[in-house]
């Protein structure tokens, strides 16, 4: 079974910092795009940072300078530092990517881990 597994939410006070994880694992071919996207109570799930399968990334504008997406292409991994938190980054975090299986390419979501920040 191919899934996304993600780790490393929690609570923290404001200006602290939280470092989520998001592996894949099952039977991968190949993976283009991964990113991360939260989703606050209330609100529409929002793209937070994206990155390529080259290393290119992208930023939500709320978050520049304060997050930094990272991928190990060999653990098929991708990273979020989040340096100086904000409780308006309360939200379920969700890791997405772009996989490719014996089945071709899809969208794949991991389950979400909760971060928490208090003011």
């Amino acid at each position: 079974q191919v899934q996304l597994v993600e780790s490393g939410g929690g609570l923290v006070q404001a200006g602290g910092s939280l470092r989520l994880s998001c592996a894949a694992s099952g039977r991968i071919l190949s993976i283009n795009a991964m990113g991360w996207y939260r989703q606050a109570p209330g609100k529409q799930r929002e793209l937070v940072a994206a990155i390529t399968s080259g290393g290119s990334t992208n930023y939500a504008d709320s978050v520049k300078g304060r997050f930094t997406i990272s991928r190990d292409n060999a653990k098929i991994s991708v990273y979020l530092q989040m340096n100086s938190l904000k409780p308006e980054d309360t939200a379920v975090y969700y890791c997405n990517a772009d996989v490719k299986t014996f089945t071709g390419w899809g969208e794949l979501w991991g389950q979400g881990t909760q971060v928490t920040v208090s003011s």
